[in-house]
C-alpha cells in the first residue's frame, strides 16, 4: 500500500513514478528472453528482479492470457496459483472512490461536502479542520493530512509484525493516530500520497448509507460483477482459497519473513481488499466501460491533475498513466506487506492488464512491473 511515491521503512518504494513510468515508455526492462510468449518473457523479466512469485493476466475482446513464474511458497517448488488471491493494496482505492461516486449519482452526497458535514469533530488538532477539506479533496489526495500508515508497527519492522500483525484497528482510532501530525500544506495548495484520506471516505460511506464500507463495497461492486474470488476481509488475518505466501525485508539485508497473515484492518478504505488478477481486471473492464458509475461521475474520476510527488496525473482513486505507443491508460499500483500489484486498463475499458508480485517490490522490481502493463496495453492496440 505504500506505492505512488510514499515512503516504506526509511526509503521510498519507487524513486519517483515518473523515473518508472519513464524507463517503461522508452522499451521493456533488458533481460534475456527464455519464452517466445511476450507476456511470459515479461514475467520472467519481473522474476528476475528478486520477486519470489510472479503472475499477471491480460485481458482484450478477443484475447485472455495468463503467465506465472516462481513459487508460491519458499523452499517448495510448488507454482504460483493460476488464479490465485492477492492483497490488493492501494487498488482498494477505487473500489472505493466508485462507492463514493455511486453515492454522488444518486445524489445522498456530494463531492464539494465537508469532512465535518458527515464526520463532525473527527478531522481536528494541530491546524487539521475538518471544515475546510472536502470529500473530493479526500479522493484526490489534495486534503494536505498526515498519512497514518507510518505510525502502524506491523507494517513497518519485523519486530512490529510479530508483535501486532493481528491487532485490530477501528477507523476512529487511525484518524487520532493522522491528527497527531499537523497536514502537509493547507486543504487545495498541494498533493500528498495519504491513506488516511480513504479511511475518512470509508467512514463517510458508512455515515450516508448507515452501512458499512464493506457492505457497501459488495453489495455495489462485487456481487453485481460477480467478483466470486474477492472480498472485503475486515479483520481476518488470512486470505481464504488458492494463495501463494507473501514476503518482506522490512528494508533490511536481513532474509524476508513470511507476512502471509496479518489483520488488515488498519488499511479499510485504503488497502486492504483481498482479490485476483482476473476479478481487477474484470472491475477495470466494467469501471471504464461505464457499467458502474454514470458518464457524469466517471468523468470526475478520470479528470485528473498534476501529482508532482508521482510525476503523472491523479484523478479520484485512479492514476493516468502515459503509454510508450501514445495515449494513456487508468489504473492504481498497490502494497500491503508482501504483495505488490500493477494495474491498468484503456480509457474504453475493452484492455486491461494486471500483474502482482509475493515479495517486496524494489525499484528494478516496479520498474518491470510497470513495463509489463505498459507493453501488454500497446500490443493489444495492434
Amino acid at each position: 500500500m505504500y506505492v505512488l511515491g510514499k515512503r516504506r521503512r526509511g526509503r521510498l518504494v519507487l524513486t519517483g513514478l515518473a523515473t518508472v513510468l519513464l524507463a517503461a515508455s522508452t522499451g521493456p526492462a533488458a533481460a534475456k528472453p527464455r519464452q517466445t510468449d511476450p507476456l511470459q518473457q515479461q514475467v520472467d523479466t519481473v522474476h528476475d528482479t528478486g520477486a519470489v512469485g510472479v503472475l499477471a493476466e491480460v485481458t482484450s475482446p478477443d484475447r485472455r492470457d495468463t503467465a506465472r513464474a516462481g513459487t508460491a511458497k519458499v523452499g517448495t517448488g510448488r507454482p504460483m496459483p493460476r488464479n490465485g488471491r492477492f492483497r490488493i493494496g492501494s487498488a482498494t482505492k477505487t473500489f472505493t472512490a466508485a462507492v463514493v461516486l455511486q453515492l454522488v449519482g444518486e445524489g445522498r452526497m456530494s463531492l464539494e461536502d465537508t469532512v465535518e458535514r458527515w464526520l463532525p469533530g473527527v478531522v481536528q488538532g494541530n491546524d487539521n479542520d475538518g471544515g475546510r477539506i472536502t470529500v473530493r479533496q479526500l479522493l484526490q489526495h489534495t486534503s494536505g493530512i498526515h498519512d497514518v500508515l507510518p505510525e502502524i508497527p506491523a507494517l513497518n519492522s519485523a519486530e512490529g509484525y510479530r508483535a501486532e500483525r493481528f491487532r485490530t484497528y477501528t477507523p476512529e482510532e487511525l484518524v487520532r493516530l493522522a491528527m497527531k501530525h499537523r497536514p502537509n500544506f493547507p486543504p487545495g495548495d498541494g498533493w500528498s500520497y495519504s491513506n488516511t484520506n480513504y479511511v475518512l471516505a470509508a467512514m463517510i460511506i458508512h455515515e450516508v448509507t448507515g452501512r458499512s464500507w464493506a457492505q457497501e463495497v459488495n453489495d455495489r461492486i462485487i456481487r453485481p460483477l460477480g467478483l466470486k474470488d474477492t472480498s472485503t476481509p475486515g479483520a481476518s488475518p488470512s486470505i481464504p482459497g488458492p494463495h501463494a505466501h507473501g514476503y518482506a525485508a522490512f528494508g533490511t539485508t536481513h532474509t524476508s519473513i513470511d507476512v502471509t497473515a496479518l489483520n488488515p484492518s488498519m488499511a479499510v478504505g485504503s488497502g486492504s481488499i483481498i482479490s485476483t488478477t482476473h476479478d481487477l481486471n474484470r472491475f477495470y473492464t466494467a469501471l471504464l466501460g461505464g457499467r458502474l458509475l454514470a458518464p457524469a461521475q466517471l468523468d470526475e474520476m478520470t479528470t485528473t491533475k498534476p501529482a508532482p510527488e508521482l510525476g503523472v496525473r491523479y484523478g479520484l482513486g485512479l492514476g493516468e498513466i502515459p503509454l510508450s505507443c501514445g495515449g494513456s491508460y487508468f489504473g492504481h499500483p498497490g502494497e500491503l506487506l508482501g504483495y505488490h500489484t500493477w494495474g491498468g486498463v484503456t480509457r474504453d475499458g475493452t484492455r486491461t492488464a494486471v500483474v502482482y508480485v509475493t515479495s517486496d517490490g524494489g525499484d528494478d522490481t516496479q520498474q518491470a512491473m510497470s513495463t509489463l502493463v505498459d507493453q501488454e496495453l500497446c500490443r493489444t492496440r495492434s
